[in-house]
């Protein structure tokens, strides 16, 4: 794994992501995304082409500048590498957002491919553990040091947000504000609102932090049943009507589910603190009617 291997594969994401945004092609996200970012992706577009069948060529073209790569030592396959960079994209205040992308590849002879994305502000970005060589250190998914393994975080995630229970996770907007949203919108005038999440089976990728720690990325679905009073119909958008086997206009119920992708800082056994969520990002992959 070279410098050169990786701005290569920094060069195939930003012009394969290109394309698909110009185009809306759901297509063409499977030449530069594998797991759990192309599934978000192509959902996306998928709704996107909906309303406009045509494509979008005024799509701003994305690019980046100021490349980092984190490359941890690996034996075996698959491997991974952590590309960021800033990106032409602004972030909630404004600023270039950075964007960190986990590239994989199952074999010597096959292509990097793109497998999470996380947009992290300056005060988020870690410090990694690196060796006399510069090479990162990978945490296993199983049997770590962290106060939750990389392989259990979407089932600890997915539970704690059915149940509330547990001190794992810290308060934040994906955490504790998002059980107290879902509870005020579960039910409102005529309508009625139901959660059920699960563990997504994408494999999660951890890198260890300076402080011992891991910077983890990992993958989980929830999925969502609205229903309206009894004659009643709501009205299905066509970026809805987009990701259904069998389009519909209206429905008296409707079950959407939604990939979520999270990065998330774990801090290691004994060291205190709670599993904190810098970033996410999703999409809805399926909707359906009775």
């Amino acid at each position: 794994m070279t410098k050169a291997d990786a701005t290569a594969a920094l060069k195939h994401f930003t012009e394969g992501f290109n394309k698909a945004n110009r185009t809306l092609d759901p297509a063409v996200t499977a030449t530069y995304e594998s797991d759990a970012l192309l599934m978000i992706d192509r959902a996306g577009l998928k709704a996107a082409r909906a309303t406009h069948p045509q494509g979008n060529p005024s799509a701003s073209p994305l690019s980046f500048r100021d490349p980092h790569f984190t490359v941890p030592k690996q034996a075996g396959w698959p491997r991974f590498f952590l590309a960021d960079a800033v990106t032409n994209r602004q972030d909630r205040s404004g600023r270039a957002a950075r964007w960190f992308l986990v590239f994989s590849r199952s074999a010597a002879d096959a292509p990097w491919r793109a497998v999470y994305l996380a947009a992290l502000a300056a005060d988020q970005v870690p410090r990694f553990r690196t060796d006399a060589d510069g090479f990162a250190e990978p945490v296993p998914v199983d049997g770590s040091d962290l106060t939750v393994d990389p392989a259990g975080l979407s089932k600890a995630y997915t539970d704690y947000l059915r149940t509330g229970k547990g001190d794992l996770f810290a308060p934040g907007v994906r955490t504790d504000a998002w059980r107290r949203d879902r509870e005020a919108k579960s039910h409102t005038p005529g309508a009625q609102i139901q959660w059920v999440d699960q563990p997504a089976r994408f494999a999660p990728v951890a890198l260890r932090t300076a402080d011992g720690g891991a910077l983890v990325f990992f993958a989980s679905y929830y999925h969502q049943q609205k229903t309206v009073s009894e004659g009643s119909m709501m009205r299905v958008t066509p970026q809805v009507q987009g990701v259904m086997d069998h389009p519909v206009e209206e429905a008296p119920r409707i079950t959407l589910t939604n990939l979520s992708a999270q990065a998330v800082k774990v801090p290691a056994k004994g060291a205190g603190g709670k599993v904190a969520v810098l970033n996410y990002i999703e999409s809805r992959t399926s909707a359906k009617v009775p």
